[in-house]
């Protein structure tokens, strides 16, 4: 078995790229973010303030959050329920980065990533990857772009989703959730000291693919396909 970890910022393509590379090579791909996406949302749905870091804490004895695979993609389910895209708007992107920063949100989500990278080889997306879940993975990416590719990335995502948008708005809430993440005090959206950093900005997703596989994760874990 082994580790892919894949970390970078909002809009990198974290998601499609290591997608793709968990079918090509056939293992497992963790969407961490999704999880935390959950929890972000049912703190908004009950009315809590997602940066009050005892009011979240009090609300995780009523999350139940798993995983499921459904034809090879990954669901996540809260207590029970498949949300859908409804945790993949820009207001739940800013819930899951303010709930993230809460120790007890992390180490209630830590155990979950890590019995699944047990289990079987994985390829996991985030941004405390090769920091935090996965220390030891056998190959450690930070995956990033220019902050207009990622906002045009993401905003042409929304609208596919139909989510009214604009690209303006879009970059805005990325950079502040970068600057979020980047600064919060525990497990922070940085880059492991071993890991390859790799810029996509505006690479085809088929190209970033292509390009990752063959220049790092190939050569690093000694396959060829």
């Amino acid at each position: 078995m082994f580790q892919i970890a894949i970390d970078g910022p909002s809009g990198a393509g974290k998601s499609t790229i290591a997608k793709a590379i968990a079918a090509k090579l056939g293992i497992t791909y963790v969407d961490t973010g999704a999880l935390y996406r959950t929890v972000g949302y049912d703190v908004r749905e009950k009315g809590a303030d997602p940066k009050d870091g005892p009011a979240v804490t009090a609300l995780l004895p009523e999350i139940r959050v798993d995983l499921d695979y459904v034809d090879g993609t990954q669901v996540v389910l809260l207590n029970g329920e498949n949300l859908g895209d409804r945790i993949r708007t820009p207001e739940i992107s800013m819930y899951a980065s303010a709930v993230s920063a809460i120790p007890e949100v992390r180490a209630f989500l830590l155990d979950t990533q890590r019995d699944i990278a047990k289990k079987r080889s994985v390829i996991m997306d985030g941004r405390d990857i090769g920091t935090v879940i996965l220390p030891d993975a056998d190959v450690k990416i930070f995956l990033t772009a220019s902050d207009e590719c990622r906002a045009t990335r993401r905003y042409e995502e929304l609208k596919a989703k139909g989510i009214e948008t604009s690209v303006e708005e879009v970059l805005a809430d990325m950079r502040e959730r970068d600057h979020n993440d980047s600064t919060r005090a525990v497990a922070p959206a940085i880059a492991a000291p071993d890991a390859i950093h790799f810029d996509n900005s505006w690479m085809k997703p088929d190209e970033c693919t292509a390009a990752v596989l063959s220049k790092i994760i190939l050569p690093k874990l000694g396959l060829t396909l």
